[in-house]
């Protein structure tokens, strides 16, 4: 088993994991037990193989599905060690995920080979992975490189996919040898705009040591090289890597990769450089013969005789034209075809033959030629534009449009070099993107809810007009300017985060229907409902976007709702008491006009026998007609009010609770 073999035992139960790790422990390798995946996650070691004994079928689901969501471990070889029980099938384990499965009793021999071969399988699929990125880097700025005219543009994607791609943090292209000792950077990963920087090459004695011996160069920390005893490191960069670019097996320039950090490319890695390195070379070789065909051509004097020579001199580089992607054609000043290369006659669906029997302008359409008319008026001045797009009509009638550039190949009194590249499908999906933008970006201005995205580093992207509503912010004092953090209570915002990267609430990366306060410009706070989710590229988070609903509106209904159900039980109650008071004086009122009936009769028939008696009898008579005036007003309560009583009792108040009012009689 490889010395540098790094195993994880992964095993809930702690005599088995012991017994494990000092089974594995007695080879070269380094072997580690950890309790649970979760734990196997948290550790900083980075192990070649995973090693588990579960128990059940649902215990090894859950070791895959943690492992599986680690982007350090998910690729890496799981194999399964069958339980004294046998609660758990080989059968299980493979469609659970798992890379192999040793059963009960299985020599100690066995496993250590079975794991040896499992790290083997791993190693070289990783090394595969690592071939086919590199050479798929390489079709792809090979491709490049052959086929444009615009170098330029093209150097700058070079050098910025190789940082990409090898992790460096700064790559360029120098070229040099001139007598003075000047070099020239060309192109920059971390700079678009530069063009032709001059370098005293005596500061680089890494690039003067590239350009003498033709051989690649490589320096893991330039603190500790004697290439650097004489000369001063680098402050910012440690590792220094340069290889040639060779033009007719010289030198001619670097290409030079420098990093912050010491570090080393591997095999695979180096190759892939190397390759690039040549292919540049390739493409600048290119590129100075055609700005040679151009310093000749201009000084021709006979425009026919000139316009022959120069296409003698063209066939040395047929078969370069006719490999291009893009189409190249040679034109004369009055628009006729002089040569095309077998793209070009895929492009505009013409043969050779019938090119040469046609002008340029006679394939394009009639927008087209009114453009390609005002374009042929800037030759004469040596204006030659790039990137432009012309459409044109096939023979069979489709219209295709064309993205052409056009340069000097001859003197301006013979003729241009003119590349095409059929850009229809692309124009038609810029078109298609730039309606679908067009129409989110409606649906997000016209959402009735506010809408606020912000990259990972919480710097707010959009901001629409619900928003602003919402907040009380302009966008232009929004986005590009604030933080996300600004725009919630402390510690809301790092909350919110937390949820949507938890499964609390449901699925990660999602949190739906949450209510939160939003910080309004004025310091308020106001209600929302919020929905957010992260904003996911190849698999990495680059932002986040919420979606808030306004809640004030809504608790403002509900509290006028409330205050109407109060008010609305306080009125029932009153009606209620009208009612009551009603049918209390209605049934009242005949025993009380009994009672003063007899009482007036009592107060008759005792004449002047009995004062005391006729005393009494008129007080009754008098405290009935009392009550009967009592009941008249209840009879007649309106409204609902209280006067205080014993200790805190309230009662009703009768005098105050009816209407004063005289009825209103007639018509």
């Amino acid at each position: 088993m490889a010395s540098s073999a790094l195993i994880a035992v992964v095993d809930h139960k702690l005599a088995r994991r012991v017994e494990l790790v000092e089974l594995l422990g007695q080879e070269s390798s380094s072997c580690y037990g950890v309790a649970s995946p979760q734990h196997l996650c948290d550790d900083a070691r980075l192990p070649d193989v995973v090693l588990t004994r579960s128990d059940s079928n649902s215990e090894l689901e859950e070791v895959v599905t943690v492992l599986a969501k680690d982007e350090r471990l998910a690729t890496k070889p799981l194999l399964v060690l069958e339980d004294k029980e046998g609660a758990l099938t080989a059968a299980q384990a493979f469609a659970l995920g798992a890379a192999d499965w040793v059963a009960q009793g299985a020599d100690p021999t066995e496993l250590r080979s079975r794991i040896e071969a499992r790290i083997e399988r791993h190693h070289t699929l990783s090394m595969l992975h690592r071939r086919h990125r590199s050479a798929a880097l390489v079709l792809e700025l090979t491709q490049a490189l052959s086929s444009t005219l615009e170098l330029r543009d093209i150097l700058f994607l070079v050098v910025r996919r190789i940082a990409e791609v090898v992790l460096v943090d700064r790559v360029s292209i120098v070229l040099g040898g001139s007598e003075d000792n000047t070099g020239y950077v060309i192109a920059a990963s971390d700079d678009v705009q530069l063009r032709d920087l001059p370098i005293k090459l005596s500061d680089y004695p890494e690039i003067n040591k590239t350009l003498e011996t033709g051989e690649p160069l490589e320096i893991q920390d330039a603190r500790d090289h004697p290439l650097f005893s004489l000369a001063a490191a680098p402050d910012r960069f440690r590792s220094l890597t340069l290889f040639p670019i060779l033009f007719e097996d010289r030198p001619m320039g670097v290409l030079f990769l420098r990093g912050e950090r010491p570090r080393s490319f591997d095999e695979d890695e180096m190759f892939l450089l190397r390759a690039v390195a040549n292919a540049t070379g390739i493409a600048l070789r290119n590129a100075r013969l055609l700005q040679s065909l151009r310093e000749q051509s201009r000084r021709s004097r006979f425009a026919h005789f000139e316009a022959e020579q120069q296409l003698k001199v063209v066939q040395h580089y047929v078969d370069f034209f006719n490999s291009s992607a893009d189409g190249i054609l040679v034109v004369s000043v009055d628009g006729r075809v002089l040569f095309c290369n077998p793209a070009a006659c895929t492009i505009v669906g013409r043969d050779r033959e019938t090119l040469s029997r046609e002008s340029f302008d006679e394939m394009l359409t009639r927008d087209g030629r009114v453009r390609f008319r005002e374009i042929q008026k800037g030759f004469p001045a040596g204006v030659y534009p790039h990137n432009v797009d012309l459409p044109i009509r096939t023979p069979t009638g489709e219209r295709r449009v064309l993205n052409v550039s056009f340069n000097s190949t001859f003197s301006e009194q013979t003729g241009v070099i003119v590349s095409l590249r059929d850009v229809s499908t692309d124009r038609a999906t810029e078109r298609e993107l730039t309606r679908t933008k067009e129409f989110l970006q409606r649906v997000i201005d016209n959402s009735v809810d506010a809408i606020v995205s912000a990259n990972m580093r919480g710097n707010v992207l959009l901001f629409n007009p619900a928003a602003e509503r919402t907040y009380g912010y302009a966008t232009k004092e929004v986005v590009g300017k604030m933080n996300v953090r600004d725009l919630y209570p402390p510690g809301t915002a790092r909350e919110i985060m937390r949820l949507i990267r938890s499964d609390e609430n449901g699925e990660p990366g999602v949190l739906q229907g949450y209510e939160t306060s939003l910080l309004g410009k004025k310091g308020n706070l106001v209600p929302v409902l919020l929905s957010a989710a992260l904003i996911v590229h190849r698999g990495r988070p680059i932002g986040s976007v919420g979606v808030f609903r306004d809640l004030r509106a809504k608790r403002r209904i509900e509290e006028h709702l409330a205050q109407t159900k109060r008010e609305l039980v306080v009125q029932e109650k009153k009606a209620l008491i009208a009612e009551l008071a009603g049918a209390t004086a209605h049934e009242l009122n005949q025993p009380l006009t009994a009672i003063m009936g007899y009482a007036g009769l009592i107060v008759r028939r005792l004449g002047e026998s009995d004062h005391n008696l006729e005393r009494v009898s008129n007080r009754i008579v008098q405290e009935a007609e009392r009550m009967a005036e009592i009941v008249q007003k209840i009879g007649k309560l309106t409204k609902y009010e209280t006067k205080p009583y014993v200790g805190d009792t309230k009662i009703i108040d009768i005098d105050r609770s009816i209407d004063n009012e005289p009825p209103v009689t007639g018509y």
